[in-house]
């Protein structure tokens, strides 16, 4: 079994100056991902078109290595589109499957059309889901003439059990949840209310954006119905490279409610037939020609965790979110904890609440200390596993401390987007 000593790997990745804790937004170039785009790019200098008889299947090929992170078989993984496009596409097939508008569950595209009256149809988020999630559910709900219930946070940071349990059923259809909260780095239990969804009849998807490549994921096991994720945060694939998407084989009947060419099977995708013959699992919900390049920093991107192991990549990352709330307890008083303590409740990052979060998020970026804001008032510090160690955590609440006594960061005049 791979050993958490082993890490972090900074030999794997080319850092940027200073001390990155930001890879919770967007994670840094490892040597893999270079070395697989230049490699993708020169096929298509040398060989032209001749290069898709090696990309054509070059998705499918990643499965395995997704489905170890994940939890999943390969057929219920591929890597394709945005969290976005793939929840759109996951909606339009899974919102409304059964009885819930009026359609025998398994029926050729029996998932379109308006809402009869008094059928169950709504769709549940809640209100610390990062924004696309709600944006698109509320595209859906507006289409669908159905309500978009939120589950209410009693804290601003955190979501409570009693009021999930309350959440998931009455006429919800199809809820999201995230596996971690973005803000708050909150841990759901994916087992738990994936069985809680199932048993009320409602079709739960989960957004596993900010736990991919974090810590281990059980998908299948624990019997999720769905989930989308991106690649470009610990999983360090690179700026807006494709995400992925996962749905579990008792839903491989399916036939996908947004089609497109590359989700045909493919073995016969080149016949150019008029019709479509979906491939096999989750393959099925690709759609248009997959970009490359973008791809090819996932495949590089992969090969780290191959390597290492995702449980080795957990128990690092649980003791440098351990040390780092240790020292914001005794070095930063006027700051505050807002991620859950225990171990199986949090994700990868630390989210410290503060008045100024903002000025001292500039702050720190100007001393060498890359953080991340979010308003309005959090400052969140993502040590993770595969590239940072307990000294960067250690340099970054030393700078804190210096900015909340010397109060240079309420020099910084913000302006413009803070990533």
């Amino acid at each position: 079994m791979p050993d958490p000593a082993h890490l972090p790997r900074l030999d794997a990745f080319l850092l940027p100056k200073g001390v990155y804790l930001d890879g919770n937004s967007l994670g840094p170039l490892s040597y893999g991902a270079q070395a697989a785009i230049e490699r993708r790019m020169r096929q298509w200098q040398y060989h032209g078109v001749a290069g898709w008889d090696d990309w054509f299947g070059l998705a499918e090929r990643l499965s395995g290595a997704l489905g170890k992170l994940v939890g999943a078989y390969p057929d219920e993984v591929i890597a394709t589109g945005s969290i976005t496009v793939n929840l759109h596409a996951l909606l339009a097939t899974f919102h409304g499957i059964g009885d819930a508008f009026g359609v025998p569950a398994g029926a050729d595209g029996g998932n379109t059309g308006a809402r009869p009256a008094g059928t169950r149809g709504g769709l549940l988020a809640t209100e610390l889901d990062f924004p696309t999630d709600l944006h698109a559910l509320q595209s859906w709900a507006e289409l669908r003439g159905v309500p978009l219930r939120l589950v209410p946070s009693r804290d601003g940071h955190t979501l409570h059990d009693d009021d999930l349990d309350a959440a998931l059923g009455g006429d919800v259809a199809f809820a999201l949840l995230p596996t971690v909260l973005y803000r708050s780095g909150q841990l759901l239990d994916v087992r738990r209310w994936s069985a809680v969804a199932r048993e009320r009849g409602v079709v739960l998807a989960w957004d596993a954006a900010h736990s991919i490549g974090a810590l281990p994921h059980h998908l299948h096991d624990d019997g999720a119905d769905l989930a989308v994720w991106c690649s470009y945060k610990y999983l360090n694939a690179g700026p807006g490279a494709p995400g992925g998407l996962f749905v579990h084989r008792r839903h491989h009947d399916a036939i996908p409610g947004l089609r497109g060419w590359w989700g045909h099977d493919k073995a016969t995708q080149f016949a150019m037939a008029p019709s479509f013959t979906k491939a096999a699992g989750a393959g099925a919900f690709q759609l248009g020609t997959p970009p490359i390049l973008a791809l090819a920093g996932l495949e590089g991107a992969l090969a780290v965790f191959e390597d290492v192991g995702i449980q080795a990549v957990r128990e690092r990352s649980l003791a440098l979110t351990d040390h780092l709330m240790a020292q914001a307890d005794a070095e930063l008083p006027e700051m505050t904890v807002v991620t859950p303590r225990a171990p199986e409740r949090r994700g990868g990052h630390v989210a410290l609440a503060h008045p100024e979060a903002l000025r001292l998020s500039l702050a720190l970026r100007r001393r060498g200390v890359i953080p991340d804001f979010r308003p309005p008032d959090l400052l969140r510090l993502a040590p993770v596993a595969l590239y940072n160690t307990e000294a960067d955590v250690d340099r970054a609440v030393a700078t804190l401390r210096e900015l909340l006594d010397t109060g240079a960061h309420l020099d910084e005049a913000p302006g413009g987007p803070v990533h």
